[in-house]
This record gives structure tokens, sequence and C-alpha cells, in this order.
């Protein structure tokens, strides 16, 4: 009996003795329990500090060298001319509705068509319309084809007054690629003549790579500067069309009022802008020919 209790206690002791782990494998199994989750491991390197070297736009201007002066020149120059013409190209500034409503109640006046008020009108509101009607009034009694040649002239002059400052627009947007292309190349040229007078075992790849960044932030200059100036430049182009094809559309409305005085009136500057017998002109008889008094 006792031999039997001995095998029963071999049997059974050796099945639980192989779940009790060892001590050398209870060891990691322990320390990873004790260790709390949260904890971070002891070797581990902290966060990566944010980057000082972040783009920016004055870190781009002064990393482009001295071609970048031009460059910004030419920014501040379409940013000065856009807000210019911006403000004189409005509609009340070339074609004030003051002067449009005046000239279409003279024109439809029971006494007719008077061209010293018209004159007068034109002269309290002064404007690319105003000036192109002044002189088609100044030829008032002409021929046809004079008073119309006189017209063309006039609106060429005003039209060539408010193009002046959008060909500066122009000009930039052809300009500035071409000095941020001069940059890039004098870039390169000037980094690759660094590589040369590397000493051996330098970092190449890192050299050209810096020569290569500071090139093409010209180009990334000129491109920022010419494309808004192409798209504002073509802007207001058609705005000075659109503007001068109604003071053309004003102009053929009156010419029929201006015709009726051809071979009957002449006018002077003096005679229109003078206050005596402001109200006196009128369609003359026919086979007369009437002379403004001065």
């Amino acid at each position: 009996m006792a031999i039997g209790l001995v095998a029963c206690a071999l049997c059974w002791g050796r099945p639980l003795g192989a779940q009790e782990p060892s001590p050398d494998e209870a060891g990691p199994a322990a320390t990873a329990a004790e260790t709390p989750p949260d904890a971070a491991p002891a070797d581990a390197a902290p966060p990566a500090a944010a980057s000082d070297n972040q783009l920016s736009l004055w870190s781009l201007i002064w990393s482009g060298g001295p071609l970048m002066i031009p460059i910004v020149f030419m920014l501040v120059l379409v940013i000065a001319i856009t807000i210019e013409r911006a403000l004189g190209l409005r509609r009340m500034k070339v074609m004030p509705v003051e002067l449009i409503d005046g000239l279409g109640q003279l024109a439809a006046a029971p006494g007719g068509f008077d061209p010293r008020k018209a004159y007068r009108l034109c002269q309290q509101f002064p404007s690319s319309a105003s000036t192109v009607i002044r002189a088609m009034l100044l030829k008032v009694g002409r021929p046809h084809s004079e008073v119309e040649h006189t017209v063309a002239e006039a609106s060429d002059r005003e039209a060539s007054r408010l193009y002046k400052n959008v060909g500066w627009l122009t000009l930039a947007a052809a300009v500035t690629p071409l000095l941020g292309l001069l940059g890039t190349v004098w870039g390169l040229v000037m980094a690759f003549e660094k590589m040369t007078h590397l000493p051996p075992g330098s970092n190449m790849a890192m050299e050209l790579s810096e020569g290569i960044y500071t090139a093409l932030v010209t180009t990334l200059g000129g491109l920022f500067v010419a494309i808004p100036a192409a798209i504002l430049a073509h802007y207001f182009e058609g705005r000075i069309r659109d503007l001068f094809h109604e003071i053309d559309e004003l102009l053929f409305s009156l010419m029929p009022q201006v015709e009726r005085y051809e071979g009957r009136l002449r006018v002077s500057r003096q005679s229109l802008a003078g206050e005596e017998g402001a109200d006196s002109v009128s369609a003359p008889s026919e086979g007369r020919v009437a002379t403004a008094p001065k």
C-alpha cells in the first residue's frame, strides 16, 4: 500500500510541477505584469521638436538672392497699379450717371438740344466721356465727316490715357518670368561652381540640392508676380473696351442732335463755355449761317 501511495504521488506531482513556471521563465512575465501600461521605456527618445526652418515668404525672398530685389519691386508696382486702375476705371469715373442723365434731358428738351448747356454740363462732370463729347461739341456746324474724325481722335486719346498704366501690368507679366529664369540660371552656375571646389569626401548631393533650391526660388517669385499681372492686365483691357463701347453708343445717340446744326452754326470754346446767350441757341432757319455770340 505504501508503494502504491508513492507511485500516485509521483504521477500527480509531475503534471503539477510542469504547470508552475520556473523562476527564470516567470521573471520576464512578472516584470511585464508589474510595469504600468502607460509607462514609456527608459531609453525611448523624446518627441522631435518642431523644425524652425519652415518656409515663409520672407525666407523665400531672402534665399532668392539679389535678383529677388527687382522681382519684389515689380510685385509692389503691380499692387499699386492694380489699386489705381481699380479706382480709376469705375463707371462713375469714366461715365458719370449725372452726365448721362443730363444729356438725355437736354436731348428731350422742347426747345431742342442746346450745345452750350451740353458743354457746360460736361465741364461740371470731368471724365473720359465728357472729354470726347466736348470735342464733338466744338465741331458743331461742321461737316459730318469732320465731326466723326474729331470724335475718333478724342476717343483714341482718352483710351490711350486709360491704357497707359495698364501697360505696366503687361510689362510686369513679361519681364518678371525672365528675371526669375535669370536668377535660376545664375544660381545653378554658382552651385556647380561651388561643387568644383569641394574637398574630397564632401556631401556633394547636399550641396547641389541647396544650390538648386536657391536657384528655383527666383523662378517661383517671377511666376508669382507674372501670373496675376497677366490676369489683371487682361481684365483691365476688357474693362476699358466695354466702357468705350458705352461711350460710342452715347455719341451715336447724340450725333443726330449735332447734325441739326451742320452748316448753320459756328461755335468756339469761349462761346460754348460762356454764360451769355446760353438759352438762345437753337437750330437756325434753312440757308442761314448763324454764329454764336462771343
